[in-house]
């Protein structure tokens, strides 16, 4: 059974830093394609960073908001994800979740569209709370 757990939110001023981290368990961790996604209170889950798997060659992908400021990578001996994220603003207040998947269509449409699909497993989630 797929079990992600994240790690590492709190609160923040505006431009700080924090670094997230998401533990798997259950799973091959390695073929599975490991992605951060948020969701700001009253607002959809949004897609924030992705990193495949080691058949993609570990590729990454920002959305546009994060460009810059935020760096996915991953540690498959340690199973775990991390989400550095720099000069933090307001608007990234949110719960990240961590999401990953295995089959290569949800790969794709995760980590290049950042499309929400059924076969995505989810952490519970951590808060990220930006404010001075």
């Amino acid at each position: 059974q797929v079990q992600l757990v994240e790690f590492g939110g709190g609160l923040v001023q505006p431009g700080g830093s924090l670094r997230l981290s998401c533990v798997g368990s259950g799973f091959g961790w390695e073929h599975h394609a490991i992605a951060w996604f948020r969701q700001a209170p009253g607002k959809e889950r949004e897609g924030v960073s992705c990193i495949n798997n080691n058949d993609g060659a570990g590729k990454t992908n920002y959305a546009d908001s994060v460009k810059g400021r935020f760096t996915i990578s991953r540690d498959n001996a340690k199973n775990t994800a991390y989400l550095q994220m720099n000069n933090l603003k307001p608007d990234d207040t949110a719960v990240y979740y961590c999401a990953a998947v295995h089959d290569a269509l949800s790969v794709q449409a995760m980590c290049e569209m950042f499309r929400i699909v059924d076969t995505i497993s989810w952490g519970k989630g951590t808060l990220v709370t930006v404010s001075s």
